[in-house]
């Protein structure tokens, strides 16, 4: 049902945009085993998935009761861009939704807990830098100011000159859902049907971003 003029789209980047974020949680895993903590994979993934490398760096060293590098968290930011420079790849579905939602007239913007670094080597990879403008996507750890705080999104919809009730939010994680819930905004979840919902506010759910234009248009009064 219409019933909010829609004035700006906001995209996460990993999971939403970008693929490979478990190459991202391998790596920190593999980091994680070296100082001592025997965590797996697949239980790396649903911990670090969508989290701070700060703050994952923090729960390493709790958990393996090892004292790891002050600057730990950047250099986990080189290796992973090193590595998305070579890995990363878009995910199904993405350029097409970017053009269907360029289509609709409405101005596009990615905040996203990844640095400056990670995405310019992660769009550049994908083309995705040819959609997207460089000066159109925000990075919540060079803000300082990651995820679930609402930061990165106020961010966004302040760049563009829109009310945060204008903006709507495409999302894969709960600390994003949260983020953009208490930024305001409307926020769709792309996630699984299978998998649970998130913690955190009301979402509207998606299962492809086939579907994401559609839910825009439901929403949007103005379109």
């Amino acid at each position: 049902m219409k019933n909010k003029n829609i004035d700006l789209v906001i995209f996460d980047c990993d999971g939403v945009l970008v693929g490979g974020e478990s190459l991202s949680t391998e790596l920190m895993a593999n980091e994680a085993r070296k100082y001592g903590w025997n965590i797996t994979n697949a239980q790396a993934d649903k911990i670090f998935s969508g989290g701070e490398l700060k703050k994952i760096g923090e729960l390493i060293a709790e958990k393996s009761g090892s004292k790891i590098p002050d600057d730990w968290a950047v250099m986990m930011e080189r290796k992973i861009a090193e590595m998305m420079r070579t890995q990363a790849v878009t995910v199904d579905g993405a350029e097409d939704m970017l053009q269907d939602i360029i289509a609709l007239d409405l101005p596009i913007r990615v905040g996203s807990n990844s640095s400056a670094c990670e995405m310019d080597a992660k769009f550049s990879k994908t083309g995705l830098d040819q959609i997207i403008q460089k000066d159109r996507i925000h990075s919540a750890r060079d803000l300082n100011i990651p995820k679930p705080n609402p930061d990165i999104y106020l961010h966004a919809a302040q760049e563009e000159g829109v009310p945060p009730e204008a903006c709507i939010v495409l999302e894969d994680s709960d600390a994003g859902v949260e983020a953009a819930v208490r930024a305001g905004m409307t926020c769709v979840l792309l996630r699984d049907a299978e998998k649970p919902d998130p913690k955190f506010g009301d979402v509207i759910r998606i299962d492809h971003l086939s579907q994401f234009a559609g839910v825009v248009q439901s929403i949007a009064s103005n379109l």
